[in-house]
Parts: structure tokens; sequence; C-alpha cells
């Protein structure tokens, strides 16, 4: 294909190469392989992928401007297709115990009162201040609020929470006979 046809083609047949491994010339002897992943629409630029090392993905873009030609060297097999739509994913929650989660949300709730922060629990959620929810699993990210001064504050203070396994300390001397 021509220098100037890869932004001229379009979305619709950007599309037939996704999920190809392609050749892309761009500017004066520069080439690039990979994965295609997605074409931007705007700028026709494309996003390569290089499964290099197991579990492992780096991505590339080439800007449309520079495209020069591209060519196909391999059609994905299932596979390989499941891959790059998988890749970019946020990992799926995992399912926690629901004992887990009660005791999670009392020792917060616990933590947050011995800071002298108001909070009540409101179903499953612990509200803070009238102004703050927090979610299971009950951590930092779990924090939702539109004011960012007492959701930085919060965050920190469920953040250095002390461990569950942790005790008081045992007071140290002999014991008073």
């Amino acid at each position: 294909m021509n220098t100037c046809d890869w932004p001229l083609l379009g979305p619709l047949q950007w599309t037939s190469y996704v999920n190809k491994q392609v050749r892309v010339k761009a500017g004066k002897d520069e080439e690039h392989r990979g994965w295609l992943l997605t074409v931007d629409p705007v700028s026709a630029s494309l996003v390569l992928v290089d499964f290099g090392l197991p579990g492992k993905a780096s991505v590339q873009v080439v800007m449309g401007h520079a495209v020069e030609e591209v060519q196909v060297l391999q059609e994905a097999d299932q596979e390989t297709t499941e891959r790059l739509q998988t890749s970019f994913l946020p990992p799926t929650p995992r399912r926690l115990d629901p004992e887990v989660l009660t005791t999670t949300r009392v020792r917060v709730r616990s933590w947050l009162e011995k800071n002298r922060i108001p909070v009540e629990e409101e179903g499953a959620e612990l509200r803070v201040a009238g102004v703050l929810t927090i979610t299971a699993p009950y951590g930092p990210d779990d924090c939702c609020s539109s004011n960012q001064i007492i959701l930085d504050r919060i965050q920190r203070l469920i953040q250095n929470q002390p461990d569950a396994l942790e005790t008081e300390p045992e007071p140290t001397g002999s014991p008073k006979d």
C-alpha cells in the first residue's frame, strides 16, 4: 500500500488487519512487527503487541502519519486472538469469603472509631462522616468521596491500620506477688 493510503483507508478497512501479525514500514528504514491490537480512528495509529516472554506483553504504537506499508504476516489462531482480547483487561475480582469481609469491615470500623472518625454501617458499606463510603473488601482503594481531603486522609488511615494478627504488647516486668 502507498504512503498516504493507510490513514485514508478508514476504520472499516483497518479492522480487517486487527488480530493479525503484521509488519509495518514507517519512516526511513524503520520496521515494526507485532500483533495488531487496534487502530486509533482519529490518528490512524497502530497499536502492536508482542508476546515475547510467557506472561509478558510489550506494546508499541506506530503513528498513523508515518505508516508507509502494512503487510499481514500471519492470521491469529483462537488462542492468540483470546490473548490479545484479554491481555489488557483488569483482573477479574476474586470472590471473598463473607466471614472474612465481615471481620475486615468490623476491623476497619473499629480502627476508624479508635481514631475518632465518625463511622456507621449501611448494609455492607461503611459510611464515614456522611461524606465517604467504603465498600468491600474495605481497603484504601475501596473508598469513595467527592471530598478529596477526607478521601486522602481516610485512605492513609486505612493503609496504616495495624495487621489483624497484631495484638496489644504484653506489659514487661516482674509480676506482683
